[in-house]
């Protein structure tokens, strides 16, 4: 068993060639193998957002605060809140984020295959961002 102690763990600024606008990490796990887990605590601001990507094993999110939005690449947008749990499938292009007028924090958890959690493609447009929810 191994204890990591709050506090131990530094924030940090998620990389902007992946997210749009302010997005804070905070890492909960990226378990040794043969486990294949990492998990994040990921902080957006209002209108922040990640970029289209996939996991090779699926993405699932826990909303822990605020209201955030969600898209399947040719889905609708869709809103999130405090409690809500996404799963996304393996393979399956998406991005999520904040809302144009709150922040949302949630939990990411996804495992590796072949050591790779994410495949990161191209920004999430305005127009894309913005459109009307489903």
């Amino acid at each position: 068993m191994e204890i990591t102690v709050a506090g131990t763990r530094l924030t940090r600024r998620a990389p902007k060639e992946n997210f749009t606008g302010t997005v804070w990490q905070d890492p909960v796990i990226m378990a040794p193998a043969p486990a294949r887990l990492n998990c994040s605590r990921v902080s957006f601001e209002p209108g922040a957002r990640t970029n289209w990507h996939h996991h090779p094993l699926g993405q699932t999110l826990y909303v822990i605060s605020g209201v955030g939005r969600v898209q399947t690449k040719g889905g609708p947008v869709r809103e999130i809140r405090p409690g809500d749990t996404v799963w996304i499938p393996p393979g399956e292009v998406h991005w999520h984020g904040g809302s144009p007028t709150n922040g949302m924090c949630h939990i990411a958890m996804q495992e590796a295959l072949d050591g790779v959690y994410s495949t990161w493609l191209e920004p999430v447009s305005d127009a894309e961002y913005g459109a009307a929810l489903g």
